[in-house]
């Protein structure tokens, strides 16, 4: 009787491995999309409105800028204004950040590009911070609070903090690996006398002589940690040399970008090195 009950019965389903990984990694993949689309519904129906009504009607690229800046809010990585400091007073640092974010939305290539624009077109000027035209910076003072922003590592805080919070609860199911090239006018640093191998002094050393063999640094990063691992990696100018799809030779100076990027196109991690570094 027990054995016709159970012959009756159909087995549980069984789920593979793969199967599972693949849910979780579409139920990310939704959970992240749908965040994205909230945000744009909220820009839509109330950002974008309000600001046309204090400003003025926005252009397809405003829109975008002020999208940018909503998500990133780059304001609540610096430091509040402090009064009562003798001297003249600094530049708004927080409208300078939003300076060269639009810089970057609109692709502009100098910092004199980025100044001649906010002095001639006023909604750019008025979503930067500053009302008036005698109030946009010159270059000079952008050029000081650049260095200013990147001494204090600021683009990789925002950058971190925006990861963890779209990826701190989540499993990233794809991650693509690839660098790029990224050109500049410096001059590549050649190798100083000292920092080629010295000959040896006889074509056949004895065993003292020979010099130790250094480790390679694969190897050498399996007991490091990720500060140690990028500290260790060569950023000095250099000129790099790679094969194209074509076939044909392509050199470049001075430097390249590793990127992690994950599904939806989402930039998880990076650094800049030296143009000879392989990707490796």
């Amino acid at each position: 009787m027990l054995t016709s009950t159970l012959e009756g019965l159909e087995p549980p389903c069984q789920v593979s491995l793969e199967e599972k990984l693949n849910s979780q990694e579409t139920k990310v993949l939704m959970s992240f999309n749908s965040k994205l689309s909230g945000f744009w519904i909220n820009c839509q129906r109330e950002l974008f409105p309000w600001v046309e009504e204090t400003i003025g009607p926005l252009e397809g690229r405003h829109k975008k800028l002020l999208s940018v800046l909503e998500m990133v809010r780059v304001e609540r990585f610096l430091p509040s204004a402090q009064d009562g400091i003798p001297g003249r007073p600094l530049k708004s640092r927080a409208a300078l950040a939003r300076a060269f974010l639009a810089k970057m939305v609109f692709n502009m290539d100098t910092t004199r590009a980025l100044v001649e624009r906010l002095r001639s077109e006023p909604t750019l000027r008025r979503l930067g911070g500053w009302h008036r035209l005698e109030d946009v910076p010159s270059e000079a003072t952008f050029s000081r609070v650049f260095r200013e922003f990147s001494e204090a590592d600021l683009p990789t805080r925002v950058h971190e903090a925006l990861i963890k919070e779209g990826y701190s609860e989540q499993l990233v199911g794809h991650l693509s690996r690839d660098s790029t090239a990224i050109a500049a006018r410096e001059k590549p640093v050649l190798k100083k006398e000292s920092e080629r191998p010295e000959e040896c002094k006889s074509s056949h050393p004895t065993k003292d002589e020979k010099p130790p063999k250094e480790l390679p640094r694969l190897v050498r990063q399996r007991t490091m940690g990720i500060e140690e691992m990028l500290e260790e990696l060569p950023k000095r100018y250099t000129v790099g040399v790679k094969r194209n799809a074509k076939g044909y030779t392509q050199k470049w100076t001075v430097y390249k970008l590793h990127m992690d990027v994950a599904d939806g196109g989402v930039p998880i991690s990076g650094f800049v090195s030296s143009a000879s570094l392989h990707d490796s």
